[in-house]
């Protein structure tokens, strides 16, 4: 190995909480500020960049909220019943200009017109109608069942927030204001590779002391976002060269550059010397997390680096923690979904306190108020794979509880609810 190649790391510096070190990793990602248009067609999934103006008022109209009868409140006065003549009928769709005449009612049809003159609906299932004649046994508030002009949108407010997720419903909404091209986020540069001699993919004939690369499935499959543009290197062997000059690679191609494995300080985990040779800007190096430990991150030339963890579940606690939140500012997503739910343990656990741990749960029964009552599954292993796989949630347990206990609030993140 040349002497470039060689530079020597190890974990130093202070322990950090799970919140200080999101924290630093957040604030260590620039946001997207590069942008593209996008026809509604080709927009799902993406990050708003600009907030698009409403072209038309939404609804464009006042219209019917439901089937019924259009009148006139100033026509109901007194005592009733009232008799009034069904003058007009309007449908969806419908493009003449109505005025209803004094006196009499129109037949209407959800979605369609509200004649002039006209200040409420009536819904069939409330009407009598008695040949040409509808008779109203109680009188209608106005604007009841109309829906007026512009109470979603106006035509020049924006219809939706930059950072916003383009959802289907969002598209909708666009839609029915009239516009056709939205200003998107471009999508987010992200590199993977996995690093271990061990590791072979799956598929492949397993020799003595080797194992399938479970990480790249599950990390390939959680950065499937339509907001990012995924290269996979694949595996990298144990030797500092290579993976120093896929870092450098990497760095130089994406936004932020994901590995797994190979982040501790022993003689075959090379990242660090690599990241310390590239001159690397390291924020996160040691975290009070369980599972989790190592964790890396740093910036490497104009990318963000995340070293997480080989070993499966710790990957996915760090990753869901850690890199995710910074990997949405980046993208130029301005919500932050809380996603933890209340809840209350159903097992007893004693535990080293000092750190924060989060343990696979699941759950088939709730308590008085409604909180699932989570069971733990499998030992908390950072290695073990069943656990996550069959797990409902991820309850979180603070770094000084000593002691778990049946009936103990928890607060739980769910996994596909």
């Amino acid at each position: 190995m040349a002497q470039a190649d060689f530079c020597s790391a190890g974990k130093t510096g202070a322990t950090l909480s799970v919140d200080a070190a999101r924290l630093r990793t957040i604030a260590a990602v620039a946001m997207m500020r590069e942008t593209e248009v996008l026809p509604l067609d080709r927009a799902l999934g993406r990050v708003l960049a600009e907030p698009p103006l409403a072209r038309v008022n939404l609804p464009p109209f006042d219209n019917a909220a439901m089937d019924g009868y259009a009148v006139s409140t100033r026509d109901l006065t007194g005592e009733g019943p009232w008799r009034l003549p069904v003058s007009d009928r309007v449908a969806a769709g419908d493009t003449r200009s109505i005025t209803l005449r004094p006196g009499t009612a129109a037949r209407i049809f959800t979605g369609a017109p509200i004649p002039a003159g006209a200040d409420a609906v009536i819904m069939q299932e409330r009407a009598h109608r008695d040949g040409d004649m509808l008779i109203v046994s109680e009188a209608p508030r106005a604007a009841l069942n109309i829906r007026r002009r512009g109470e979603d949108r106006r035509a020049g407010e924006p219809a939706l927030p930059s950072g916003h997720l383009l959802t289907a419903p969002r598209l909708a909404l666009l839609a029915g204001t009239g516009i056709a091209l939205v200003s998107a986020f471009r999508k987010l540069r992200v590199g993977l590779f996995s690093t271990g001699s061990e590791l072979q993919e799956p598929g492949s004939p397993l020799r003595h002391g080797q194992i399938y690369n479970s990480n790249r499935v599950m990390l390939r499959a959680l950065l499937a976002q339509p907001w990012i543009d995924l290269t996979d290197y694949g595996i990298l062997r144990d030797d500092a060269g290579a993976i120093r000059a896929a870092i450098r690679r990497a760095a130089e191609a994406n936004d932020i550059v994901i590995s797994s494995g190979g982040v501790s300080a022993g003689e075959e985990d090379h990242i660090l010397d690599a990241l310390r040779c590239e001159d690397a800007t390291l924020d996160v190096l040691k975290v009070a997390i369980r599972p989790g430990k190592p964790l890396t991150v740093g910036r490497v030339g104009g990318a963000l680096y995340v070293g997480l963890p080989g070993n499966p579940y710790a990957a996915a606690v760090t990753f869901g923690q850690i890199a995710r939140p910074a990997l949405r500012k980046a993208a130029g997503l301005s919500e932050m979904p809380e996603p933890w739910i209340p809840a209350v343990a159903g097992f007893d656990y004693p535990r080293t306190t000092g750190r924060r741990e989060y343990i696979p749960v699941t759950w088939d029964q709730r308590d008085a108020m409604g909180r699932p009552v989570v069971q733990r599954l499998g030992r908390g292993a950072s290695a073990s794979l069943g656990p996550i796989a069959m797990a409902r949630g991820i309850a979180v347990i603070d770094p000084d509880m000593p002691h778990v206990s049946a009936g103990q609030p928890l607060q739980v993140e769910p996994l596909f609810e």
